[in-house]
């Protein structure tokens, strides 16, 4: 991937999460243990699921996904947000800022579908459980995960190349922690109306369909298991959901807040905080959400250990 436009811009400064100098240290040890939880948990959580017969199932592998978005997800920022805590001046070329403008596009933009995905698969195991293993076989199972990477691919690229065609000219100060693009619109000394209008149709559609999708879904769910007329049926069946509906809720509810009122330096400020909730918390809890509320996933875990002690 090439990364060339006419900006004579050839470094950033990322201002960081904080500018206290005493808060450097303590700072950067709380997100080095976030960030070894984050992969610890994701790489244990892909490493049950490939190791344990009984969870590779359509569920689980698109749990797995998630896990292997989750872990790179994390991985686009954390490293030179820590850097940054240790740094005077936390610089990042040009190159490495578009870079990382288009893997966070990416693996956001996977997550938002990967979890759309989880929810038509909830649908259909609740709503149609005897056509279950046809409806989500392997190759829609494949087909889902192939559009959700192609959607997240194009978009990032839509994002990434609207970005390179700005001009940044003295101004070289990124109000943020990792190369976004409300801050870094804010230093172009061009127009931005198209990178305006574009992040308004790309980000539009993949918060839309996504949005609707899941709706749509749960709406199905949940008026089929009213029509359960067993309590323990219909226990197990908002069980089975409750995970998914967690994790849907932390990811695109901090997103939705971090985003929605970025209209000045003050919410910029706001904003940068609030988005280490959706960038580097989510990662971390969703994990812990589908083990410590998931039956299978412990006793897989337990079965894996004993093995090992064996």
């Amino acid at each position: 991937m090439v990364f060339e436009n006419d900006s004579s811009m050839t470094e950033f400064i990322l201002v960081g999460l904080n500018m206290e100098p005493d808060l450097q240290y303590p700072l950067f040890i709380l997100f080095l243990v976030m960030y070894v939880v984050t992969v610890l948990g994701n790489l244990g959580l892909i490493s049950l699921i490939v190791l344990n017969s009984h969870l590779q199932t359509p569920m689980y592998f698109l749990l797995f996904n998630l896990s292997f978005v989750d872990l790179w997800y994390s991985s686009v920022f954390t490293p030179k947000m820590l850097m940054g805590f240790l740094s005077e001046k936390n610089i990042i070329s040009y190159r490495g800022c578009m870079t990382q403008l288009f893997f966070f596009c990416f693996f956001s933009i996977s997550e938002c579908y990967i979890l759309t995905s989880m929810a038509y698969d909830r649908y259909v195991a609740i709503c149609n459980p005897l056509l279950y293993n046809i409806v989500m076989s392997p190759k829609v199972c494949l087909s889902l995960m192939f559009s959700s990477y192609m959607m997240a691919f194009s978009s990032a690229m839509a994002h990434t190349g609207c970005m390179l065609r700005l001009t940044f000219c003295s101004a070289n100060t990124i109000n943020h922690y990792f190369c976004d693009i409300p801050p870094l619109l804010q230093l172009s000394c061009t127009s931005t109306y198209v990178n305006e209008l574009e992040v308004f149709v790309v980000a539009g559609i993949n918060i839309i369909v996504p949005s609707i999708t899941i709706f749509i879904s749960y709406g199905f769910i949940i008026s089929s298991i009213f029509h359960i007329t067993s309590k323990e049926s219909r226990s197990k069946a908002f069980s089975t959901c409750s995970s998914h509906i967690i994790a849907v809720s932390l990811f695109f509810g901090s997103g939705a807040f971090t985003y929605i009122k970025l209209t000045s330096a003050e919410s910029m400020n706001e904003g940068k905080i609030s988005s280490v909730f959706y960038t580097n918390t989510v990662p971390l809890l969703n994990p812990l959400i589908y083990s410590l509320r998931n039956k299978d996933v412990k006793v897989a875990l337990i079965k894996t250990l004993s093995k090992r002690k064996c």
